[in-house]
């Protein structure tokens, strides 16, 4: 698939923000967290989604050690829940193990996005992301936000399918 520049609008999500390795523990507790409230909140949500970065700046992202990745795990909602909804659904489900305590509700804009749908094991993400690296080039585009994938399959499919997204702007 070709990389294609979207728009898109606010979004209202649950969201546990963390650190680590991908399929660790952290990672995995957070993911939890965010599908047993939402079952407690009882509204129809989105694929599971996240929005990726690393705090050091002396070197590119990828090549960053793994267990020092910064992540946002994401569940959209279809809107911004009414007031007392969040706090009411981890109320009712304190005692299932989860820290369900680290979810909150967040609202954000990406606005215009580079897009590409990655077929595929994660570990071949880096070639995708090539791809969509040398479009935003011959487009005049930079990033502008954070490196968001969105998982349209479980991560444990071993035929996953990834939508790779990037915030970008012109370049000045």
């Amino acid at each position: 698939m070709n990389p294609t520049i979207v728009t898109h609008d606010t979004v209202t999500c649950l969201n546990v923000t963390g650190q680590g390795e991908p399929g660790g523990a952290e990672h995995v507790s957070a993911i939890r967290a965010l599908y047993t409230v939402a079952g407690a909140l009882g509204v129809p949500i989105g694929p599971l989604q996240g929005r990726w970065w690393a705090e050091d700046a002396t070197r590119p992202p990828l090549e960053v050690p793994r267990d020092q990745w910064r992540w946002h795990l994401l569940l959209a909602l279809p809107a911004v829940p009414e007031a007392g909804a969040l706090e009411r659904a981890q109320q009712a489900v304190r005692g299932s193990g989860a820290p369900v305590e680290r979810v909150q509700v967040v609202t954000f804009t990406e606005g215009r996005c580079v897009e590409l749908l990655h077929e595929g094991p994660y570990s071949e993400e880096p070639a995708s992301l090539k791809v969509m690296a040398d479009f935003m080039a011959e487009q005049g585009l930079r990033p502008s936000g954070l490196h968001h994938e969105v998982y349209l399959t479980a991560h444990d499919d071993p035929n996953p399918r990834t939508l790779l997204r990037q915030p970008v702007e012109a370049v000045a």
